[in-house]
């Protein structure tokens, strides 16, 4: 009896069939309430905001001259660096190019130091008094003038401005080039089979010449059109000897892109890879760097056992 009074005494009064812990629980929400309020009147307050707008979209037509201009930057990039257009004059380089065939011409490779190979079919400029006597070809039309002109300084057309040739190149600087009565022609005595050639022409067409010692840094062109081509053999008495300077090279021809029918590629024919047509004597720059390795790396082994 004695301890129920005491522990009823040292307790709290509580009220009929209410536990403590529910009263302090009940005073822990009594302190939460405020907060949910305000939690309330936030949600409130956001709801009465008014939502953000989208930003709004540009219309086609604003944006069509920033398109436009990105893409005659691209074509100019490409234009300089990369890949031009060039449209064939002439007959000279019949059957293999047509008169009006545009060909696409590469020009990156010459900026890594690419020099150009036998065989290939090279556009490069007038290196002195072989179109002398070429009209330019101008429209009478002003406005066709103007939009050429645009066209061409982006590369979308060629410049009827420039005096640009195109040939294939048939010999390089350390060669000896050489074409007597009708041919064949030879480069550092090994005659070339050239199919190529015009149907009806001899090799040497109208012009023998030779032999010709090609100087370094310098190209030696024929047309493949032999009977209608004024190329290195009507310039030999010029200075260079009718030969090219390698610096005046645009670049190669590697592909007729226009019209579609005219499509082809334009690759280095077989005759080019024959076996001693290099004049680099008995070992070229590959095979001489193959010959010096060899032993160095014998050398090496030997030196780490």
């Amino acid at each position: 009896m004695g301890d129920l009074v005491i522990g009823a005494r040292s307790g709290a009064p509580e009220p009929d069939g209410e536990p403590v812990g529910n009263q302090e629980g009940a005073h822990a929400g009594d302190g939460e309430a405020p907060r949910d309020a305000e939690a309330g009147a936030e949600a409130d307050g956001n709801e009465a905001a008014p939502p953000k707008k989208a930003p709004k979209q540009r219309s086609f037509w604003k944006e069509l001259p920033i398109l436009i201009g990105i893409a005659l930057i691209l074509a100019l990039v490409i234009k300089t660096f990369f890949v031009q257009a060039f449209s064939i004059p002439s007959g000279s380089m019949e059957n293999t190019l047509q008169v009006g065939d545009r060909v696409l011409v590469d020009k990156l490779t010459p900026w890594f130091g690419a020099e150009p190979e036998r065989g290939e079919v090279v556009v490069f400029k007038d290196p002195g008094g072989w179109l002398n006597d070429e009209p330019t070809q101008r429209s009478d039309n002003s406005f066709v003038r103007g939009v050429q002109d645009v066209f061409s300084f982006i590369g979308l057309m060629p410049s009827s401005d420039e005096k640009d040739l195109i040939k294939r190149v048939i010999a390089v600087g350390g060669d000896t080039v050489e074409c007597q009565g009708s041919g064949p022609v030879k480069v550092n005595g090994v005659a070339l089979d050239e199919p190529y050639i015009f149907p009806g022409n001899t090799p040497c067409g109208e012009k023998p010449f030779g032999p010709v010692n090609v100087p370094k840094g310098r190209i030696w062109v024929m047309g493949d059109h032999r009977g209608n081509s004024l190329d290195s053999r009507y310039h030999m008495d010029q200075p260079g000897g009718g030969t090219v300077p390698v610096d005046n090279v645009v670049g190669r021809a590697f592909v007729v892109a226009w019209p579609i029918g005219d499509w082809a590629t334009l690759p280095v024919p077989d005759t080019f890879d024959q076996k001693g047509l290099s004049a680099a004597g008995p070992l070229a720059p590959t095979t001489a760097g193959t010959a010096l390795a060899v032993p160095a790396v014998w050398w090496l082994r030997r030196r780490r056992r």
